[in-house]
C-alpha cells in the first residue's frame, strides 16, 4: 500500500464534475426556498462542465495514476476534453428544448454530468473492477436519462428495454472479467499484460476459461458500444428518449466505450490479439453491414441516426481488429470528427423539433424555405458522416481505412468503403426533404435560439477545420495513442 500514489489532485477534474452534479441537484431541490429560477440548473452544468475541461487541460504531458486504478496521461486529457466540449454542447443547445420537454431538469443536468464522470473513468481505468464500476456509473445514469421525457410513453419504454438488455450484459461483462481474472490472478492491466504474455509464448495454447473469458468480456462491450448483433436496444433507445439523451448516447457513450477497448486490446489482451482479432474483424463486418442496410428503411430521423451510429461503431471497429499505434491515432482522430459532426446534425434536428415537434424524415420537408441555416448545417454534418470530400468524415475514415490496409486487412477497408457509400443513400434522402419538397403546413421562415445558432455554427465550423486542417486534432490524437504503444 505504500508503493501507491494517492496524490488527490490529479482527480480535481472528476471532483469538480461530481460537486457540480451535486450542486445542481441541491439548488433544484430547494429552488423555492432560494427563490431562485430553473434558468440557474444549465448556467451552473455549462460553467461546471466548462470548469472541468480547462482544468483537465493541466493534465497536459502528465504521467501518473492514481492508486494505479485510474491513469492520468494525455490519453486520459484527450478524452476529459473531448467529453468535456460534448457535455458542454449538449448543456447550452438543448436548453429550450428541455425547458419545454422535460419535467425533472434538475436530474437531467445531473445525469449528464455523471453519466460524463463514468466515461472520463472508463478511459481511465487501469484495473478492471474500476472499469466495471465506470461502465455501470455511466450506464444507470444513461437508464434513467433515457426515461425522462414523462409525457412520450416511448421513453418509458425505451427505458425499460434498456435497463433489461443492459443488466444482462453487464452480467455477461463481469462474469467475462471473473473467468480473465481467475486466468491471470490480477485485475490490474499491467500485471494482466505480463501474464498473457508469458501465455501467448507457451505453447500450449489458451484455456477453455480464458477463451470463455474473452468471448464474454468482448459480448459485454459490444453491447455498450451498439455492434452487432448486440445492438438490438439502440433504435428504441434513441426514440424513446429524449432528443439531447439520444445526442448523448451517441456521442459520449460510444467513444467511451472505444477509449476503454483501446486501453484493454492495445495493452493486456494485446499478447492475445491471435486468438480475439477474428472475433473483432467479424463484429466490424457484420456491424458495418447491418446498421447501414436496416438504415435504408427507416423513416424517423431518430432511428435513422441510431442505425448511422451503429454503422459507424463498425468503421470504428476496425481500428481495434488492426490494433495498432497508426489505428489508435486514426479512431482518436475519428472519433473527434464524428462526435463534432453527429452533435452539429443533432443540435440542429433539436432545434427543428423546438418548432415543429415533429420527428420523421418527411417532416424535414422545405426546411431549406422555412430555415435555411439549420437545413445547411444538416446537410453538411449528413455529408461528413458519409465520408464526403472537405468534411470531417472524408478526413478521419480516410486514416482509419488506411490503418486497416496497412495492417493486411485489406478486405475489411475495402467492405468499410462499400458500406460507406450506401450510407449516402439513406443521408441524401433526408437532405431531398429538406431541398427538392415544398414545406407543408407552416411556411412562414423562422430562427432558432440564440444559443442553437452559436453551438451550431462552432460545430459547423469544426467539420471544416478536421477536414481541411486537422493538424492540431491529429498530433493530439498520436500523443494520446503513444501512451499506450510508446
Amino acid at each position: 500500500m505504500s508503493d501507491l500514489n494517492f496524490e488527490y489532485q490529479l482527480l480535481i477534474p472528476e471532483f469538480i464534475l461530481a460537486a457540480t452534479a451535486g450542486v445542481i441537484l441541491l439548488v433544484d431541490a430547494f429552488r423555492v426556498e432560494l427563490k431562485v429560477s430553473r434558468r440557474l440548473l444549465p448556467a451552473i452544468a455549462a460553467l461546471g462542465v466548462l470548469v472541468y475541461g480547462l482544468v483537465s487541460l493541466l493534465y497536459i504531458n502528465e504521467q501518473k495514476d492514481f492508486a494505479s486504478l485510474i491513469a492520468i496521461d494525455n490519453f486520459t486529457t484527450f478524452f476529459r476534453v473531448l467529453f468535456a466540449a460534448t457535455a458542454f454542447v449538449i448543456i447550452v443547445g438543448s436548453y429550450e428544448y428541455v425547458t419545454k420537454n422535460i419535467r425533472h431538469q434538475g436530474e437531467f443536468y445531473a445525469l449528464i454530468l455523471t453519466a460524463t464522470l463514468g466515461a472520463t473513468i472508463m478511459a481511465a481505468a487501469q484495473e478492471l473492477l474500476t472499469a466495471y464500476i465506470a461502465i455501470e456509473l455511466l450506464s444507470f445514469s444513461l437508464y434513467v436519462a433515457v426515461s425522462l421525457a414523462v409525457h412520450d410513453r416511448r421513453s418509458g419504454e425505451a427505458g425499460l428495454k434498456y435497463v433489461l438488455l443492459g443488466g444482462v450484459a453487464s452480467a455477461i461483462l463481469l462474469y467475462g472479467l471473473s473467468l480473465i481474472y481467475g486466468v491471470a490472478g490480477t485485475t490490474s492491466y499491467a500485471e494482466m499484460q505480463a501474464v498473457f504474455s508469458d501465455l501467448a509464448s507457451a505453447d500450449g495454447g489458451l484455456s477453455q476459461a480464458l477463451l470463455l473469458g474473452l468471448v464474454m468480456l468482448i459480448g459485454g462491450l459490444a453491447f455498450k458500444a451498439s455492434a452487432v448483433p448486440f445492438h438490438m436496444w439502440t433504435p428504441d433507445a434513441y426514440e424513446g428518449a429524449p432528443l439531447p439523451i439520444t445526442a448523448f448516447l451517441a456521442a459520449t457513450s460510444k467513444a467511451a466505450t472505444f477509449a476503454l477497448l483501446l486501453r484493454l486490446f492495445g495493452g493486456p489482451l494485446l499478447p492475445l490479439i491471435d486468438d480475439w482479432q477474428w472475433i473483432i474483424a467479424s463484429l466490424a463486418v457484420s456491424t458495418m453491414v447491418v446498421g447501414n442496410l436496416i438504415a435504408l428503411q427507416q423513416t424517423n430521423i431518430k432511428r435513422l441516426l441510431a442505425y448511422s451510429s451503429i454503422g459507424q461503431v463498425g468503421f470504428m471497429l476496425m481500428a481495434i481488429t488492426t490494433i495498432s499505434d497508426a489505428s489508435a491515432s486514426a479512431l482518436l482522430l475519428h472519433i473527434a470528427g464524428y462526435l463534432i459532426t453527429n452533435l452539429a446534425v443533432f443540435m440542429a434536428v433539436i432545434a427543428v423539433y423546438n418548432r415543429t415537434g415533429k420527428e420523421l424524415i418527411s417532416d424535414f420537408r422545405g426546411l431549406a424555405e422555412t430555415q435555411p441555416y439549420l437545413a445547411l448545417v444538416i446537410t453538411v454534418g449528413l455529408l461528413s458522416l458519409g465520408g464526403m470530400p472537405l468534411f470531417a468524415g472524408f478526413f478521419t475514415k480516410f486514416f482509419l481505412f488506411q490503418a486497416a490496409a496497412e495492417q493486411n486487412f485489406l478486405w475489411l477497408a475495402t467492405v468499410a468503403v462499400i458500406m460507406s457509400t450506401v450510407s449516402l443513400y439513406y443521408y441524401l434522402q433526408i437532405i431531398r426533404q429538406m431541398y427538392l419538397y415544398e414545406p407543408e403546413g407552416d411556411t412562414e421562415r423562422w430562427h432558432p435560439s440564440i444559443a442553437s445558432y452559436a453551438v451550431t455554427f462552432v460545430l459547423f465550423i469544426g467539420i471544416f477545420v478536421i477536414g481541411l486542417w486537422a493538424t492540431p486534432v491529429l498530433h493530439a490524437a498520436d500523443q494520446a495513442s503513444a501512451v499506450i504503444f510508446g
